[in-house]
């Protein structure tokens, strides 16, 4: 499937060039332009006085080629893609990856005093002394 896949590729490739230089070669509205500089009298000597129409028909089936292959081709990776993956077992690669130890958790965030009051230092708390004799 994939020297097929391959083939049409080749060949797409082909009919894109050939479209674009088929593109070129017809004139423009106003016989001048890129028609007339890329051979414009060329192929107008070439398929005599139907020039317009031989372009024309060539710029059609050329455009139909390509997007038919373009589309064959699509079609063909999708098919190529899901049988690769049945082959497989449909079976997602597995990644080893280092455990990273768990977050501590956060202290809660204490609200601010609304009141806009000076703050008075606290007294340093000290132990109560039992000063009572022992029984």
């Amino acid at each position: 499937m994939s020297i097929l896949l391959t083939i049409l590729t080749f060949v797409l490739i082909l009919v894109s060039l050939f479209l674009i230089l088929v593109i070129l070669m017809q004139p423009a509205q106003t016989d001048g332009g890129m028609g007339a500089s890329m051979g414009g009298g060329m192929a107008e000597a070439t398929f005599g006085a139907q020039t317009s129409s031989v372009l024309s028909k060539a710029t059609i089936n050329a455009s139909i080629a390509f997007f038919v292959l373009s589309l064959g081709l699509y079609l063909g990776w999708i098919y190529q893609m899901r049988h690769a993956a049945a082959k497989a077992g449909n079976a997602l690669p597995t990644i080893a990856a280092p455990v990273q130890p768990a977050l501590p958790p956060l202290a809660p965030i204490q609200p601010k005093a609304a009141t806009a009051a000076p703050a008075v230092p606290a007294a340093p708390a000290t132990a109560p002394v039992n000063t009572a004799p022992k029984p």
